[in-house]
Parts: structure tokens; sequence; C-alpha cells
């Protein structure tokens, strides 16, 4: 899995590492062009990032979770890397849940920009439901991989201390906007960045600089 480093002080490896993941046709260098590394370097935050070209091939073929746990996070802990954050954009964002899901342990935190959260049909029955903490769980027919993500997303609200610590942002007219006030309800308010505009660049840009100004990692959650 290609990946590209970019270190805000080049002559030594911060002690947090953050690996974004792209959206669905993105790529590591979409988020030099838009701004993403320069964001970090003018916050001269203590933290180095690293893209990834985590593509759609990666989902289809259902290799993205050990991949990253092979390639990218156990590497990095390896390389002495204290704290890592995964973070990512729709597909992106889609990708790191995923990961969380299946391997909380091996990382400090998320933030998910605008995730995409699978096929329209379940978050209309949690919604149906009264939310996820009124949702039972069920949904016959669902796509068993999306309904596993949103069982798991429903134990924020009853058990958040056994997951990682989750922040979500997203543009108030982004297509996938009824799945991110479904999980917002469920996080709390601090966690949740809300901007204008839909599914796009410059509202990611911002929500990225908003999560970058919290400087989350640098004390304990």
């Amino acid at each position: 899995m290609h990946s590209q480093l970019e270190s805000v002080h080049p002559d030594h490896r911060a002690d947090t590492l953050i690996v974004l993941l792209p959206g669905a046709y993105d790529a590591p260098k979409d988020f030099v062009e838009q701004g993403f590394v320069t964001a970090l370097r003018e916050e001269s935050l203590p933290a180095d990032l690293l893209l990834v070209d985590a593509h759609t091939g990666y989902y289809t073929a259902q290799q993205i979770v050990e991949r990253l746990r092979s390639e990218v996070i156990a590497p990095a802990r390896a390389q002495g890397y204290a704290r890592i954050w995964l973070a990512g954009i729709s597909l992106g964002g889609y990708g790191s849940l995923l990961f969380a899901h299946e391997h909380a342990k091996m990382i400090d935190g998320l933030f998910v920009m605008a995730p995409f959260l699978g096929r329209r049909d379940l978050p209309a029955a949690i919604q149906r439901a009264g939310g996820l903490a009124a949702w039972d769980g069920q949904l016959p027919d669902a796509d068993v991989h999306d309904l596993e993500l949103w069982r798991w997303l429903r134990g924020y609200v009853s058990s958040p201390e056994a997951r990682p610590p989750l922040y979500l942002g997203y543009g108030d007219t982004d297509r996938f906007a009824l799945s991110h006030r479904l999980l917002a309800a469920a996080l709390p308010p601090e966690r949740v960045f809300v901007t204008p505009g839909g599914h796009e660049w410059a509202p990611w840009l911002r929500l990225w600089r908003r999560f970058l100004d919290l400087r989350t990692w640098e004390s304990p959650d």
C-alpha cells in the first residue's frame, strides 16, 4: 500500500502520526493540492502526516482493514510512534471506522470527514427507530458489513469508554448528511463539526483545520 509521509519537522520524527485516507477516486496528491499538508504545517503541530493511497480496490476486495493493519499501522508502531490517529474523507472515513471496529486498541482516536456509512436503507431504518440509542440493531436484508459497523457505532451511546475517541465533521448539505446526523447524535457535541457545504473539498478543508486546532492528541482524552 503506497503512502507518502509529510513531516512538519523533517529532521526528526514526531511522537504522533495522523494516517489520512482518501475518498473514492482520490489519491495522496489530492491532499497536498487541496491544502491539507499546508494546514498542518501552518499550525506547526507536533505530528507527522501519512497520506495513504487506500484506493477503492482495497474495499471491493475486502482487504482494507488487513492491509492497513499489516502495512500501515503496525509498522508505524514499530517505528516508535506513541500515538496514532486515523482520519479519512468519505470512503476513507468508512475505512477508518472499519479498522477501528476490528482493531480499536491499535489506534488512539479517529476523525472522519463526511464519511460514507454504507447503503441508505440502514440509516433510514435507524432514523425511523428514533436514532442509534433506540435502534434494536436489526434490519432484515441489510448488508452484513454495514450492519456490523452500525452496531459497533451504537456502542458510542452505551459504552463510549470502550471505543477510541471519535470526531465527526460534515457539510450541512452533504449527500450523506442523514447518516452523519445519526452518528453525531451519539457523540459529545464538542466532537462534532458542521460547516456549510456539500460533499466537496472546501468544506472538508475547513473541517480539517478545525480538527487540527483542537490538538486533541496532546493530552489524554
